[in-house]
C-alpha cells in the first residue's frame, strides 16, 4: 500500500553535538496531526567495512566502546570526510584501524540506524584482495585486529563482546553477498 507523504507545517531546529535536532509538525493523510523529532545528521555519512582476509575470513577489530565503558569486538567503521567516496573512505579507515589497503572494493547497501528518527546512513563496504598498510587514525590506541572465519558466524552473534547491530547486519549481509558471487 503506498500511501502520500505527511505535510510538514513547520520545522524548528536545534544543533545539539554532531547533529541537528528538528521538530516537525506533521499532518498526515488522514487528517490526523502529530509532532516528531529527528536528528539530522550533519556528516556525509559513514561506512562500515567488511575487510576480507581471504575468501573465509574477515578481520575484526576490537576498540574502546564509550556508550558501554567496555571494548567491543565488531567491524572497520569511521565517518566518510568531505570530498570523499565511500569506497575512498572505507580504503582509509581500513588502512587507519586494521593496518590494511584494499585493491578491490564493493559497495553493497546503505544501512540506517533508526530510520523513524535519525537521518544518518551508513554504507555496507565489501573490502578484498588486502594488503598491509598503515594510516595514522584518530583512535587513541592502536585496534587490536581478530580474523574471523565466516563459516562461524553463528558463535560471533551470541558473544557480549560484539553487540553493534550494523557490525552484525554487515556480516550476515556480506557473507550472503558474496555466497551468490562465487
Amino acid at each position: 500500500m503506498s500511501r502520500p507523504l505527511p505535510l510538514i507545517h513547520h520545522v524548528r531546529g536545534e544543533d545539539i553535538g554532531p547533529f541537528h535536532q528538528e521538530h516537525l509538525d506533521l499532518e498526515f493523510s488522514n487528517g490526523e496531526r502529530r509532532h516528531f523529532q529527528r536528528l539530522v545528521s550533519r556528516g556525509h555519512g559513514a561506512v562500515v567495512v567488511v575487510p576480507m582476509l581471504d575468501e573465509e575470513t574477515v578481520l575484526l577489530v576490537r576498540e574502546y566502546a564509550a556508550g558501554l565503558h567496555r571494548y567491543e569486538l565488531g567491524l572497520v567503521k569511521g565517518r566518510i570526510d568531505a570530498g570523499e567516496t565511500p569506497e575512498q573512505a572505507a580504503d582509509r579507515e581500513l588502512k587507519e584501524e586494521a593496518g590494511h589497503g584494499a585493491r578491490r572494493i564493493d559497495v553493497l547497501r546503505t544501512l540506517t540506524l533508526a530510520p523513524t528518527y535519525m537521518s544518518h546512513q551508513s554504507w555496507l563496504v565489501l573490502a578484498r584482495d588486502l594488503y598491509p598498510e598503515r594510516l595514522a587514525g584518530d583512535e587513541p590506541e592502536e585496534l587490536e585486529v581478530v580474523p574471523w572465519k565466516l563459516a562461524d558466524l553463528d558463535a560471533l552473534m551470541l558473544r557480549e563482546d560484539f553487540s553493534e547491530g550494523r557490525s552484525l547486519a554487515a556480516l550476515f549481509i556480506a557473507r550472503e553477498w558474496l555466497g551468490k558471487t562465487r
